[in-house]
């Protein structure tokens, strides 16, 4: 019986490496020292290739090609041109107040204050825009018109309280101030501007156009101014009212007839019939309803010309070179 003995060696750096018994080894780091036990027999391990890193790559910096004071000039320029018109009005308002001021009379050109919008505005009207744009704000009056005046004029009080066959009576005459008002409705109703009433017409004239304001005419109709309603639409200025004259029976004051009559009248009594009798006057008399007719429709012209008609145009860059107004009866 013949007994085989394979021998390993416990050193697998100097084992055969043809054998494939042994078990697969880590290769060595390059960085580890040699193993002991190494020989001149065995070969020196190769070493791995080794790359020297190479100078890192820096990109070029990207310098603006335009300066930053070129950048600044032109956006201060594109602001001048779009706000060319109020930035030459205020220049030319500093230049007369320093030339004022130094005592130089010199005569500037005249330009007129303006926004950059309010031209794009008034170049781009139509008279399809302007009518209804108009028509919007006279819709939108809410107050009506009111035409005062004062007026004059004289009443007598007159107590009579006969005794039997004695006559008893006193009366005075008084000077007295009335103010009144008539009304204009500016607003009478949707229905009152319809098309196909008349009582609103819009005409352009002339378009706007570059440096020039259109133009444009207005005619509208409203209802005839009202006079005082009632009593109570009537005042009576009493620092302005006085007693002018005085009569009286002969019986007066004697025979009891100062005592029964006391012809000191009580001022209410006084201002109800100066009251009534200024209301008299304000609806019948010609002489006062006719200023107080007038003074309503001059009130009514003035407000609607002035405070919606015209800056309504204007912002649209039109001028409103005739306007007009009729009365009619509803």
């Amino acid at each position: 019986m013949v007994r085989i003995v394979i021998q390993r060696t416990a050193r697998p750096d100097l084992a055969d490496p043809a054998d494939e018994t042994l078990p697969p080894t880590q290769p060595p780091r390059y960085t580890d020292p040699y193993p002991q036990g190494y020989t001149r027999t065995r070969p020196r391990p190769d070493t791995a290739p080794y790359w020297p890193p190479g100078p890192r790559r820096r990109w070029p910096r990207l310098r603006p090609r335009i300066p930053r004071w070129a950048k600044w000039a032109i956006i201060i320029g594109l602001v001048g041109f779009v706000f060319r018109r109020a930035a030459a009005w205020a220049v030319l308002a500093a230049l007369s107040a320093g030339l004022h001021l130094i005592g130089v009379n010199v005569h500037l050109p005249n330009i007129r204050f303006g926004w950059p919008w309010q031209s794009i505005t008034s170049g781009s009207s139509t008279s399809t825009m302007v009518g209804p744009l108009v028509l919007q704000k006279i819709e939108g009056i809410s107050r009506p018109a009111l035409g005062t005046e004062h007026f004059n004029f004289v009443f007598t009080h007159k107590v009579s309280k006969s005794i039997a066959f004695w006559p008893c009576w006193y009366s005075a005459t008084f000077y007295a101030v009335g103010q009144a008002s008539a009304t204009v409705d500016l607003n009478p109703g949707p229905a009152w501007w319809k098309p196909a009433t008349g009582h609103y017409q819009l005409r352009v004239l002339r378009e706007p156009a570059p440096g020039a304001s259109g133009q444009l005419a207005v005619s509208m109709a409203l209802p005839l101014p009202q006079l005082p309603q009632s009593v109570h639409d009537v005042t009576v200025d009493n620092t302005l009212s006085k007693p002018i004259s005085t009569d009286h029976s002969f019986t007066y004051p004697g025979f009891g007839c100062g005592a029964l009559i006391q012809p000191q009248f009580s001022q209410s009594v006084l201002y109800a019939q100066a009251q009534g009798m200024a209301f008299y006057q304000a609806t019948h008399l010609a002489s006062v309803t006719r200023p107080l007719i007038n003074a309503a429709e001059s009130e009514a012209t003035t407000m609607i010309r002035n405070n919606f008609i015209q800056p309504t145009v204007n912002a649209l860059g039109y001028t409103l070179t005739q306007f007009s107004i009729r009365w009619v009866a509803r």
